[in-house]
């Protein structure tokens, strides 16, 4: 944590949506893990199991959920109308601050930050709690983000 992900984060504004992109990403944190000791023949998840750690695209994935807390409840200076819309019909699953996802018909736009998160966040279960940004993101990561990650 204190070599590869400085460097990694360091000024990223772009969350890349190509595996390929992805995997040279995940490739700097596969290859420093393998590094050390006692952890050359256990597999790269094992590895992230066993040192606590997360993939750079999960943590990714979290860090917009949060981001996106952020802007829906007005803790960063981002007007919530210019990047997303509440849905105003309120369904009986999952949580209540479901977004709006209006159609697109670009895929350079599914990349941009209000398009990849919405699918995510209206598909957040009911058991998270979203009263304070802590606990936001405490229970955010018991919950298993795996079918929108594109390297597992």
């Amino acid at each position: 944590m204190t070599y590869v992900r400085p460097i990694l984060e360091y000024n990223i504004i772009w969350s890349p949506s190509l595996v390929c992109h992805i995997e040279q990403l995940e490739k700097v944190q596969r290859l420093f893990t393998k590094r050390l000791r006692s952890m050359k023949s256990l597999s790269y998840n094992r590895r992230l199991l066993q040192l606590g750690l997360p993939s750079l695209e999960l943590r990714r994935l979290h860090l917009d959920l949060v981001f996106c807390y952020k802007i829906v409840f007005g803790l960063v200076s981002v007007n919530l109308d210019d990047s997303f819309e509440i849905r105003s019909v309120l369904g009986t699953r999952g949580h209540p601050f479901k977004l709006f996802k209006p159609r697109c018909s670009s895929n350079i736009r599914n990349t941009f930050f209000a398009e990849r998160v919405i699918n995510i966040w209206n598909s957040l279960p009911s058991t998270v709690n979203f009263f304070t940004l802590a606990s936001f993101r405490r229970t955010i990561h018991n919950v298993d983000f795996s079918r929108f990650l594109k390297c597992i």
